[in-house]
């Protein structure tokens, strides 16, 4: 019997577990096992396919993310199956969205936000944490959710690594507009990091309150570092390298992001804290090493590694995670979306609108109030953390993800056509004069 020799079998499965893991690796190196590759083939094809597609004449232009997620709905188990995630595809998807992150932070341009438009900004996000909260509270009271808090932090928060690539391309990244969008979009994004650190962790607020405060000490510290002086010999190299195979400026904004991301974990906060973090500090080194030029170079190489191959492969990912079963199979779930989407302008636009009516004119102020209204990226990561930790059903999880998408599709168009409907009459104003 087995049981009476354990030595042998002992031995015989060990042997046996070695060979299969062997056949597996040699599998593996020869191509014949190979789903993580097939998969990354999938992924990157869709990164390629998605700029084509978008830029295909059309009268409504659809932003890239919102068609990687769709065609990762599509490659990923609920539709084709074409693609399986494994622990390769996750490692680089949630890098993906640590470099989004980051270069949300490195975008920020404090001198630009400096004054009313961060002030305001702020106070808007308070208003719109009130309301969120207030709105998630009814409706885990009516028994729609079950966490009052997933939802109304959700709600809070806005996509400003989306809104970034089309406010640049719409020429309004430096305009007034552009800097309100901004702001919101920075406290957007940074209010409910700080939130999900402190009340969505593993630990008790007030752990999580600790290791935030020594979290923000060495993010301050390093903030003070990289604004200090630079070495003359260390820029004139950071330079030199933007056009050799070195490029020093692309690795150090790589380390820091890894830095820090790996800094809270360890600390078991949210990894977005710290690449948002490294994103600031990134930003304040480079204004010290380099001149404008070199900055506006190290910019586009950094958007290049994000937009041309990490940031894509994250939402590409996201959609394959989707639980379109679980929201088709729900009639209540489908109907939810409709909801969150109009609860995302409300939150987020309202305080827009009543906020800034001395600030912008009327068109202004609903342009930014719909794309502040935008939230993608953060609703994922916080109906994820709701579905793991037992708060959010899957189906709401999707209702509010699906919203979310619909929030980056239509928002921004309705805005972006809000500014070109005033540029006419603003001329026209002019000319009576």
């Amino acid at each position: 019997m087995r049981r009476t020799a354990p030595v042998q079998w002992l031995h015989r499965d060990r042997q046996a577990a070695i060979n299969q893991r062997s056949e597996s690796h040699f599998r593996y190196i020869r191509g014949v096992h190979s789903s993580p590759l097939s998969t990354l083939l999938l992924i990157f094809a869709v990164a390629v396919l998605t700029p084509i597609v978008v830029d295909l004449p059309k009268k409504v232009r659809v932003p890239a993310v919102v068609l990687e997620l769709v065609l990762g709905i599509v490659i990923g188990p609920m539709v084709l199956g074409w693609a399986e995630r494994g622990e390769i595809v996750e490692v680089l998807a949630e890098f993906g969205l640590a470099f989004l992150i980051f270069l949300a932070g490195f975008e920020l341009d404090f001198a630009q936000m400096k004054g009313a438009p961060l002030r305001l900004a702020s106070q808007t996000w308070v208003a719109s944490l009130v309301l969120g909260l207030g709105a998630g509270y009814a409706m885990a009271s009516s028994g729609l959710t079950i966490s009052w808090l997933v939802v109304g932090l959700a709600l809070t928060t806005t996509a400003l690594g989306t809104l970034l690539p089309i406010l640049r391309d719409a020429g309004q990244l430096t305009t007034d507009v552009g800097r309100h969008v901004l702001a919101n979009g920075a406290v957007g994004e940074f209010g409910p990091i700080l939130a999900i650190a402190l009340v969505l962790g593993s630990k008790s607020p007030a752990r999580s309150l600790v290791t935030l405060v020594a979290f923000a000490v060495v993010a301050a510290v390093a903030v003070w570092l990289s604004s200090r002086p630079v070495p003359e010999r260390l820029s004139h190299l950071a330079q030199r390298t933007l056009s050799t195979s070195g490029q020093l400026p692309v690795r150090i904004a790589i380390l820091m992001v890894t830095a820090l991301v790996w800094w809270a974990s360890k600390l078991e906060l949210d990894i977005l804290l710290g690449a948002f973090a490294a994103g600031i500090v990134f930003r304040t080194f480079s204004e010290s090493a380099h001149d404008h030029e070199h900055l506006k170079i190290t910019e586009s190489k950094l958007d290049a590694v994000g937009f041309g191959f990490l940031i894509p492969l994250f939402f590409v990912v996201s959609g394959m995670k989707f639980d379109l079963d679980a929201l088709s199979h729900d009639a209540s779930a489908i109907a939810k979306v409709p909801l969150f989407l109009v609860l995302m302008l409300v939150v987020r636009g309202v305080p827009v609108m009543v906020l800034y009516r001395k600030a912008l004119t009327a068109a202004s102020r609903r342009a930014v109030a719909l794309m502040t209204s935008a939230g993608l990226p953060l609703v994922v990561v916080i109906t994820t953390i709701g579905v793991d930790s037992g708060r959010m059903k899957p189906a709401n999880a999707a209702a509010l993800v699906g919203a979310g998408m619909l929030s980056v599709l239509v928002f921004p168009l309705v805005g972006l056509a809000q500014l070109k409907r005033e540029a006419p009459e603003t001329q026209a104003a002019d000319a009576a004069r």
